[in-house]
């Protein structure tokens, strides 16, 4: 592996200039295919197999009118004053929104009876068409525009529901992560040029990753998150993976090689880490597919898809550009005598400590962790509804008004599907279900039933008396399912039960889940390091870091401690899908610094130095970058939580805090202090073993006879 990277790395440097247009077409490629063939990105977290989803997909085919978004305007009166009086503005207001674009029919809360009992509020219900996705930005327009002679009036009309959810916007907040990384390459570097030359590269490698997500959009349903989290993976990595080959080549060059073999070095040595690092990440993140949830499964790709063309632009456009700066890769002060001595690094001073102070340092750290990841276990899941979109934005406002005039189960209203071959039979189906369901604890009231238009297919509105993330609302949807089980054709759904569906789906995927990837990362950490210990400890590390940030992502989020230093609105449960996909992205970004750092370990110790040594050695040459990249991903991650978004928050907040914790106490402190505990037991390797598992020379010692056989024969060793 080493010695095909070594020649890549040294062809690319050589043919530098070829290399450079090649990327700027393939970009200018990608972007015309973004351009041309983008589609919309879905917020559907649906889920085949699961009762809600089955009676969704009935409404589709048996009741396509009642399958489409919904929309929920608000209407309220002044205090002291009631709606009855202002019935034909009302009236007004319900014609206004049933001739808008898209829009199916807006049924009068007079005839709903869904007027609050103070009769101060009331709620026009506006069927669309088609669902939110495929709702457009100007028919959204339109419908919140919807009112105005009602406010004129002298009444308050907010508009909320299904149509409002909106694909989150990546504004100019989550820039400062970007800045934050550019201010460390240089400080880590003390070259302007090494660090805009990173940061370049990680931003071409962006740019082809997502112009190539979007090209696939049309043919490819990408969730509204999927790009957002493409972005935040492929920035973070590409700065990384650039940064780690960077600093390679400037140590070679410090070193006194010549620079077209230091960059085929870098590559060969630091590139090979990068491969095999990226390949962890892109494993945690496929992995999600096995899961069988679309989402998911679009997620974890999109984000896959862009972590390998992170690494492919590492290993390929970086040395390219090394070959167009030169020297200039140094410091100034450095490229009169690059061999000059910088004296004993932080690193190796750092690992001397922790070695010295191994054991209270691993007690300390371990049962620090494992107190910050209390908090987990009373972690909470579910779906986002509008009572924690963002204070002021519509549809919070208008959840707010809900809540206020009907209770919090009006903002979650759930609803049964009944379907069968005869009018009469879905009729007496429909008669006998809401008779199943009277008495029901935490059940408000069930609608009369609405018909299909050949009357086969009836929609009942359950509305519960608790809100869309209320534990007695999980509760009381299993209830309701159990009290329906005997009648055939009958479907509950609804935003709330799809949440439960989706979390219980989830919850059963996760062993599956950590078994395939964690399983198969330890294979490859057993592979590239030709030892049973070291990925055994790395994996246990990472549960240390997981809890922990579970632990404070509970914290933060759904007990609301120090809610407002994050922006956060209104605490709530985690969204379903963030523990199992920050688990995914975490497990693999957590074993990109176990391989840049105990890969220099390795390779210490493979060329003589004793294990304690080697630790320090690799402390050494790792710690200041390993610290730069650690800083880097969690000023980029950090950067989203600026976004209002909650599920984008939050996923910025666990990456951020995951990899701090991960890279600073888990593998910067507790590994060496494990690695110098074990000594040589670290890297023992049963001799079966040894002989079956292929040798990936990740340490480059291949490569050291590969570079010594050329010198002697006097050959080209990129074409030895």
């Amino acid at each position: 592996m080493a010695t095909l990277l070594y020649r890549l790395g040294r062809a690319s440097f050589r043919r530098r200039g070829l290399v450079v247009v090649l990327w700027l077409v393939a970009l200018v490629a990608l972007g015309v295919a973004a351009a041309a063939f983008r589609g919309p990105s879905s917020s559907d977290f649906s889920i085949p197999g699961t009762e809600s989803q089955r009676a969704i997909d009935t409404l589709r085919q048996e009741f396509p009118e009642a399958s489409g978004a919904t929309g929920t305007i608000v209407v309220v009166a002044p205090p002291g004053r009631q709606l009855a009086a202002d019935r034909a503005v009302v009236g007004q207001l319900v014609r206004e929104a049933s001739t808008l674009p898209g829009v199916v029919g807006a049924v009068d809360p007079f005839q709903s009876r869904s007027v609050s009992p103070d009769g101060r509020y009331a709620l026009v219900q506006v069927q669309f068409a088609e669902q939110s996705d495929a709702v457009t930005e100007e028919q959204r327009a339109a419908y919140e525009r919807t009112g105005a002679a009602a406010e004129a009036a002298g009444l308050q009309v907010a508009h909320g529901g299904e149509v409002m959810s909106a694909a989150p916007e990546v504004g100019g907040g989550e820039a400062i992560g970007v800045v934050v990384a550019l201010i460390v390459l240089f400080l880590t570097f003390g070259s302007l040029v090494s660090a805009g030359m990173t940061m370049l590269n990680a931003l071409i490698g962006v740019a082809a990753g997502m112009a190539g997500l979007f090209a696939l959009s049309s043919v490819v349903e990408l969730t509204s998150t999927a790009p957002v989290l493409a972005l935040m993976l492929g920035l973070a990595v590409g700065i990384d993976y650039s940064l780690f080959i960077t600093s390679r080549h400037r140590q070679n060059l410090l070193g006194g090689v010549d620079p077209e073999e230091s960059a085929g070095r870098a590559v060969g040595t630091a590139g090979s880490a990068v491969v095999f690092a990226g390949i962890t990440v892109i494993i945690a993140l496929a992995g999600l597919s096995v899961v069988n949830i679309p989402f998911l499964t679009v997620m974890g790709l999109a984000a896959a898809g862009t972590v390998a063309v992170a690494v492919l632009v590492a290993i390929t456009l970086l040395p390219a550009l090394l070959g167009f700066v030169g020297l200039r890769v140094l410091p100034r002060r450095r490229r009169a005598n690059p061999v000059a001595d910088t004296g004993r690094p932080f690193g190796a001073r750092w690992a001397e400590i922790v070695i010295r102070l191994r054991v209270p340092v691993l007690l300390v750290g371990v049962l620090g962790l494992g107190a910050l990841a209390i908090p987990a276990a009373d972690m909470r899941v579910a779906l986002p509804d509008a009572s924690t979109s963002p204070v002021g934005s519509p549809e919070r406002a208008a959840s707010d008004l809900i809540t206020a005039g009907f209770g919090p189960g009006f903002t979650g209203r759930l609803a049964l599907v009944v379907t069968s071959d005869a009018p009469q039979t879905t009729a007496r189906i429909a008669t006998e279900v809401t008779a199943a369901l009277q008495g029901t604890p935490d059940l408000i009231a069930v609608s009369p039933p609405t018909p299909s238009r050949d009357q086969r297919t009836a929609l009942l509105a359950v509305i519960p008396r608790t809100g869309p993330t209320d534990d007695a609302t999980e509760t009381l949807v299993h209830e309701i399912r159990d009290r329906v089980a005997r009648f055939d054709g009958v479907a509950l759904t609804g935003a709330t039960a799809v949440g439960i569906d989706v979390s219980a789906k989830l919850s059963d995927a996760m062993p599956i889940y950590l078994l395939l990837v964690v399983g198969l990362s330890v294979l490859l950490l057993m592979l590239v390091f030709r030892s049973i210990l070291v990925p055994v400890k790395a994996a246990l590390g990472f549960l240390l870091t997981v809890g922990a940030t579970f632990g404070l992502t509970v914290l933060v989020f759904q007990q609301g401690h120090l809610a407002g230093a994050v922006g956060l609105d209104t605490p709530g449960p985690l969204v379903s899908f963030l523990p199992i996909l920050m688990i995914g992205i975490l497990f693999g970004l957590a074993m990109d610094y176990e391989v840049f750092l105990v890969s220099r370990m390795r390779e210490d110790f493979v060329h003589g130095d004793t294990p304690r040594q080697a630790t320090v050695n690799g402390m050494a040459h790792g710690a200041r970058v390993v610290t730069a990249a650690a800083l880097i991903m969690t000023a980029v991650f950090a950067g989203f939580i600026l976004i209002d978004d909650p599920v984008i928050k939050s996923m910025g907040f666990a990456l951020a805090v995951g990899v701090a914790i991960d890279a600073f106490v888990v593998r910067m402190t507790l590994v060496p202090a494990a690695m110098s505990l074990l000594g040589r037991a670290a890297w023992w390797l049963p001799r079966p073993l040894d002989r079956v598992l292929p040798n990936v020379d990740i340490e480059g010692e291949g490569l050291r006879h590969h570079l010594a056989g050329a010198e002697e024969s006097g050959r080209d060793p990129v074409r030895v």
